[in-house]
């Protein structure tokens, strides 16, 4: 017999009507914000499939626009969405696209941030308010934002997975999953997506970048 959490139940604490298309979407775009980490002066929106085809009669934009603001999925102030990215001063612009994707709730979330760096970020929700980030500034990765996560990009040598995770270990952080990957073979850089059981801090990071020589950045989920 299977196990299933109240969450299965009952479903998230959100502001509807659809799980996948509100609570999803506006997970979808706070991760999005937690990547992009400066304030946000402009982002467009390109949704595909069930997204781009009944995304405004379900309430996708004003979610995904709530979760780049940093609202949760259950805030009333959703609804409103448009008027606050205003007030923020954030240009929203939404592209609904025919283009097939690989799941039909995806969303590709193109950002500017007030210093001009500008950010990129594929995110699918998969169903009752789950969510998963696939793309990262054309990065493959995989991050759920079920656990705080810390993507690394490192020199592909030996020895830097097990100085990163005594590192981690010394911090007192432990690692609830991890995916090591190169784009290639023979690839110089490699990457780790690291999901741990607590948070990363800003102090971390830079005890990290100064113990592992190896790793060239380190960004924080």
């Amino acid at each position: 017999m299977e196990n299933y959490s109240v969450f299965d139940i009952i479903g998230p604490r959100m502001t509807g009507p659809s799980s996948s298309h509100t609570a999803g979407a506006v997970r979808l775009g706070y991760i999005a914000r937690l990547i992009i980490g400066g304030k946000i002066e402009s982002v467009t929106f390109t949704l595909y499939g069930s997204f781009a085809e009944t995304g405004r009669g379900h309430g996708t934009d004003k979610a995904l626009i709530a979760g780049i603001l940093g609202f949760s999925p259950d805030d009333q102030r959703i609804r409103s969405a448009y008027k606050f990215a205003r007030d923020e001063g954030m240009s929203v612009d939404f592209v609904y696209s025919d283009e097939p994707a690989d799941h039909p709730n995806t969303v590709r979330i193109e950002a500017v941030d007030v210093n001009g760096r500008r950010t990129e970020v594929v995110g699918r929700s998969v169903g009752g308010g789950n969510i998963l980030i696939t793309e990262i500034n054309g990065l493959p990765v995989e991050v759920t934002g079920d656990y705080p996560t810390i993507i690394i990009q490192h020199h592909d040598e030996p020895g830097v997975i097990s100085d990163v995770a005594r590192v981690l270990s010394q911090l007192g952080v432990n690692i609830a999953n991890m995916k090591v990957f190169r784009r290639s073979r023979g690839d110089s850089n490699a990457f780790m997506c690291i999901e741990t059981d607590e948070r990363v801090t800003p102090e971390m990071k830079g005890i990290l970048m100064r113990l592992c020589p190896a790793v060239h950045e380190l960004m924080i989920i």
